[in-house]
C-alpha cells in the first residue's frame, strides 16, 4: 500500500516532486482550521509551513498519521506535546535557512553602512543630495559576532571577505573553533567596546532576553552599527531607539522584533538610521527549495522506517519503561541544564555515572535526556531526545558512561563530571534532589531561580547576601549551605522566587566580603 501525504501549505515545487517519486501526494492549501481535523484521517504524513496550525484536535483525528513535517525551523504552530503522546514524529528543516539568514545580516550591514534605503527614498523624491548620504567602508572595521552557531559562522566567513577584523562572544564554543573562522573569542563587554559593527546570532532564552540593553549599548563606541536577524527580544528595542535618537548608535538593522507583525508603537519605527525588514531571513528562493527538499526527504525516510535527522520529538516511551525511568529522565535533563548554566564553558568531554538498580539497565534514554539538558540552554535549534546525539556530535560534546555506587545514604544517583566540576542528583521517592556540587555536600530541589554563592565560611556572609536580595524585593524561598570545614570553603545555594538581576549580583559581589564568585541558574 502506498503512503499518502497531505501538503497543507505552499512549499517549493522541488519538494513536491521529490515526494511524488515515492508517495501519493495531495496538495490542498488554505484548508480552514476547523476543517482540517475532518480532512487528515486518511493521511500518513502532513507537511506544513507556518500558516497551518497542527492542533491537538488535528492530531487526534487520525490513527494513521506518522509524521508532521515543518518546512522551516520553528514548530510553534505544531502541538508537539500532543504529537509526542500520540507517537507522531515532528520534523523540521534546521539547516536550509542558514545561508539565507547570514546573507540577510550582510545585506542589513551594507544597507546601514552605505545608507542605501535612505538614499533610494531621496532619489525617488526627485532629490540628488549626495552629501547627505556619506557612508562608511566595512574594510578594516571590527565586526562583533554575538553567537558562533551555524548562522554566526557563515556571517564570519562572509565578513572576512570584506576585510573585516572579527571578534566573537560565545561562552559555549572553544577559542580554537573561533580561530578556525578567523575570529578572536572575547567577553561580551570587550566585544561591545571593540566592535564597529555588532551582529546577533543567539537563540532567545530566558538568559538571553535583552542580552543587549541600555547598559551594553553604553559600552559601545559612538557610531556603532547594530544588526539583529536572530530573534526578537534578544536586543532591547527601546534602548536601541533611544541610542539612535541621541546619535550614540550610528544605525540599526532589524529583521526580527519582540512582537510580530511589528506594532504601530514600536519605538524603532520612528527613529532615523534604521533598516527594518519583515522577518525575511529565510525568504530566498534557494532557502525555500532547501527546506522543502529537507523535509520531503525526512518524510520519505520516516514512512520507510528510517531515522529523521531533523526530528524535534520522539514517540513516547513504553508505559512500563516510562514508569520506571520517568523521574530519572527528568533528573538527567535538569542535571544537564544546571551544568551548562553554571559552568559557562565549552562542552567537551564529560563523564556520567549511574548508580541504582532501576537506572543501570538501559541508560540510553537517560543519556539522551542528559544531552538534551546540556544543549537546550545554548542551542539555536530545538533539542529533543531524538536529535540530541546528532547535535552533541556536531558541537564536539563527548559523553562517556559508567556504572557506580550511590553515595552513602542514597539508593540511586546520577553524577555528571567534567574538567570544571561535578554535579550529582538523586530521586527520593518521586522527588528530585541535587545532592552534590563539586566537593560540597548540598541538598536542594532542582526547580526555580537559583543563586550559587561559593565563599569562605565566616559570620555575616549569608546575612549580607539575604539583606541585599531583600532590599531588591527578591524573595528567598529556600536556602541551604554546605561546607567542607568550619570556617572553610562553603557553598550557599539560594532558591529565589524572582531572578537576581545583573545589578543586584554586581552589588552583592561588591559589598559581601569572602565571596569567591556568584552564579545564576534557572530550571
Amino acid at each position: 500500500m502506498q503512503f499518502k501525504v497531505l501538503v497543507a501549505d505552499p512549499i517549493a515545487a522541488e519538494g513536491i516532486a521529490f515526494l511524488e517519486k515515492y508517495l501519493q501526494v495531495d496538495v490542498r492549501t488554505g484548508i480552514a482550521p476547523e476543517e482540517l481535523p475532518g480532512v487528515i484521517a486518511p493521511y500518513d504524513a502532513l507537511v506544513v509551513r507556518s500558516e497551518t496550525k497542527v492542533t491537538a484536535p488535528v492530531l487526534e483525528s487520525s490513527e494513521k498519521l506518522q509524521v508532521v513535517a515543518r518546512a522551516g525551523v520553528g514548530v510553534d504552530n505544531i502541538d508537539v506535546e500532543t504529537a509526542t503522546k500520540r507517537g507522531v514524529l515532528v520534523v523540521n528543516a534546521p539547516l536550509g535557512n542558514t545561508v539565507a539568514a547570514a546573507e540577510h545580516a550582510m545585506a542589513l550591514m551594507l544597507g546601514l553602512a552605505r545608507r542605501v534605503p535612505q538614499a533610494d527614498a531621496s532619489v525617488r523624491l526627485g532629490e540628488w543630495k549626495r552629501s547627505r548620504f556619506m557612508g562608511i567602508e566595512l574594510n578594516h572595521k571590527t565586526l562583533g559576532i554575538v553567537g558562533l552557531g551555524k548562522v554566526g559562522l557563515e556571517v564570519a566567513r562572509r565578513a572576512r571577505s570584506f576585510g573585516m577584523r572579527l571578534v566573537a562572544y560565545d561562552p559555549y564554543i572553544s577559542a580554537a573553533a573561533a580561530e578556525a573562522v578567523g575570529a578572536l573569542l572575547v567577553s561580551l563587554d570587550d566585544l561591545l567596546r571593540e566592535a564597529d559593527v555588532i551582529t546577533v546570532h543567539v537563540p532567545l532564552t530566558s538568559g538571553n532576553r535583552n542580552l543587549i540593553g541600555k547598559r551594553e549599548i553604553a559600552l559601545t563606541k559612538p557610531g556603532t552599527l547594530l544588526i539583529n536577524v536572530a530573534r526578537g527580544g534578544i536586543v532591547d528595542e527601546a534602548a536601541v531607539a533611544e541610542a539612535l535618537e541621541t546619535g550614540h548608535l550610528g544605525g540599526a538593522g532589524f529583521d526580527v522584533f519582540t512582537e510580530e507583525p511589528i506594532k504601530d508603537d514600536n519605538p524603532l519605527r520612528g527613529v532615523p538610521s534604521t533598516v527594518l525588514t519583515p522577518h525575511l531571513g529565510a525568504s530566498t528562493r534557494e532557502a525555500q527549495v532547501k527546506v522543502a527538499l529537507e523535509v520531503a526527504e525526512q518524510v520519505v525516510d520516516v514512512l520507510n522506517g528510517r531515522p529523521a535527522r531533523g526530528a524535534v520529538n520522539a514517540p513516547a516511551l513504553a508505559p512500563d519503561v516510562l514508569a520506571e525511568l520517568g523521574p530519572f529522565l527528568e533528573l538527567a535533563d535538569r542535571l544537564g541544564r544546571l551544568h551548562t548554566q553554571l559552568q559557562q564553558k565549552p562542552l567537551g568531554l564529560l563523564e556520567v555515572t549511574y548508580a541504582g538498580e532501576n537506572i543501570s539497565k538501559d541508560t540510553r534514554p537517560l543519556r539522551r535526556a542528559l544531552i538534551r539538558g546540556l544543549l537546550e540552554p545554548i542551542s539555536t535549534e530545538r533539542v529533543s531526545v531524538v536529535n540530541a546525539e546528532l547535535l552533541a556530535e556536531q558541537r564536539g560534546l563527548q559523553l562517556t558512561e559508567s556504572k557506580g555506587i550511590a553515595p552513602e545514604g542514597y539508593t540511586n544517583s546520577i553524577r555528571l563530571s567534567g574538567p570544571e566540576g561535578t554535579i550529582e542528583g538523586s530521586v527520593i521517592g518521586e522527588e528530585l534532589r541535587i545532592i552534590g556540587y563539586d566537593n560540597y555536600p548540598v541538598d536542594f530541589t532542582p526547580s526555580g531561580h537559583f543563586l550559587f554563592c561559593p565563599h569562605v565560611d565566616q559570620p555575616g556572609v549569608i546575612g549580607s547576601v539575604a539583606t541585599l536580595l531583600g532590599q531588591a524585593n527578591i524573595n528567598i524561598s529556600a536556602a541551604m549551605s554546605g561546607r567542607l570545614a568550619p570556617r572553610g570553603e562553603t557553598m550557599l545555594v539560594l532558591t529565589l522566587d524572582e531572578p537576581a538581576t545583573d545589578e543586584v549580583c554586581e552589588r552583592i559581589k561588591a559589598e559581601v566580603k569572602g565571596l569567591r564568585s556568584l552564579m545564576r541558574a534557572h530550571l
